[in-house]
């Protein structure tokens, strides 16, 4: 795999068994996961692991034949979504899902050129590393795509708040698309993830993303959506992120939770889209669609119903919120606390007033969380924001140990002065 395969924590972990929200190591030792989103619906889901045996014991083909399970998913699927995205495709990853997303964009709109953020990632195929403006190098040589400044309400453009910086970071987006026009090159669309997860779990300015959207239509472009952090029921009181916002996009991208840890991902967008790419494309997916992948998915989507998980989300995702800011009050490290139902950033800082990024101490807490048996990552431009994403079964018992080992790490870490 080579030298320099990531892995995570200084003393990286030797998993074995999951179970719910619990992973264990090769030496026993229990973990409480408030990290991952790829089990969605809880590591070993028995619902959907007997869909997966029971589909696997029977039959597996490609989309090329016919089966039923593949427009059951589907059906069940796309009734989530607003009117308008009725038809869908799919892959096995999220990377593929972009991929394929850019592609009939581009087909679609006749033009190459995308915009995204100055921070962003949605993959590791060629196509999408050209938009992985966060860390990928493809993105730093290619003409077809343009950032604008991620939309942070904490660290604002210009020291605006308010409607006018909504209308700042959409100016930025227009000059991305005017950009475009002086090289003599049309946009095919914007692509943001609807939370902003990798740039930081962001509080979006309000109106923002409606006004963005409507300068890369008035261009000729379409607005693709991310789902797979913040998709399938995680913000609680919608099933999608995007649907917090005042606009629908015309593409939407799935992958991770879909599948609950199988390879199930795919594309839900504007029939009249769908149509005319893959009239001239003749898209098909030898492992996308399967007869077990469609029963994988119909399980996730019966767990989330069946075990309440969306209101879960509100519910468990209020109390850890709550948590949260009670620590902020406590550790002067905690600059800003964000949530969107199960999902939390906690931005450190060194100076409060300063704002200054407190990356090094970050990495530090994960670490010291990891030895007390809580597993949370990090995110954000200067990888200084706790990223805290639990399987959606995380109960407030659960909350309660996180709190508490996260209470304990900020509080060594300041014992320790500067890291």
């Amino acid at each position: 795999m080579g030298h320099h395969t990531p892995l995570f924590y200084e003393k990286p972990l030797h998993l074995v068994r999951g179970e719910g929200v619990w992973l264990w190591d090769n030496e026993g030792n229990r973990y409480l996961d408030a990290y991952n989103n790829v089990p969605h619906v809880g590591h070993c889901h028995p619902r959907v692991v007997e869909a997966l045996s029971r589909q696997a014991g029977t039959l597996n083909i490609h989309t090329r034949y016919l089966h039923n399970n593949i427009v059951d998913y589907l059906e069940r699927l796309t009734s989530t979504f607003d009117e308008g995205l009725q038809m869908a495709m799919l892959t096995c990853t999220g990377s593929e899902a972009n991929e394929l997303a850019l592609r009939m964009a581009r087909f679609c709109t006749g033009g190459q050129g995308v915009i995204v953020t100055d921070f962003a990632y949605h993959g590791n195929t060629e196509a999408v590393s050209e938009i992985g403006t966060a860390f990928m190098p493809e993105a730093k040589t290619t003409r077809r795509v343009k950032a604008f400044p991620i939309p942070d309400s904490y660290r604002p453009l210009d020291g605006l708040g308010g409607e006018p910086l909504a209308q700042a970071y959409a100016d930025r987006v227009q000059q991305a698309i005017d950009a475009f026009h002086a090289e003599g090159m049309n946009v095919a669309g914007i692509l943001v993830c609807p939370d902003f997860a990798n740039e930081g779990l962001l509080n979006v300015p309000p109106g923002f993303l409606e006004k963005a959207v409507t300068k890369v239509r008035q261009a000729g472009g379409v607005f693709i959506a991310d789902e797979v952090q913040a998709g399938f029921g995680r913000s609680g009181r919608h099933f999608w992120a995007h649907q917090w916002y005042d606009v629908t996009p015309d593409i939407v991208t799935m992958g991770k939770p879909m599948g609950n840890g199988h390879p199930l991902a795919g594309v839900v967008a504007r029939p009249d889209m769908i149509e005319a790419f893959s009239r001239e494309s003749m898209y098909f997916n030898t492992f996308g669609g399967t007869p077990v992948s469609c029963a994988v998915g119909i399980a996730v989507l019966d767990a989330i119903e069946e075990d309440n998980l969306m209101q879960n989300a509100v519910t468990t995702g209020a109390y850890v919120a709550d948590g949260l800011r009670r620590l902020q009050q406590k550790h002067e490290l905690i600059g800003d606390v964000r949530e969107l139902g199960m999902f939390f950033g906690v931005e450190l800082v060194r100076d409060r007033k300063a704002k200054t990024p407190a990356s090094t101490e970050s990495r530090r807490i994960i670490n010291l969380m990891r030895d007390k048996g809580v597993l949370v990552s990090t995110i954000g431009v200067h990888d200084a924001i706790l990223k805290v994403r639990p399987p959606m079964p995380f109960q407030p018992g659960h909350a309660d140990i996180l709190l508490k080992a996260l209470d304990e790490a900020l509080t060594q870490v300041a014992s320790e002065g500067s890291v």
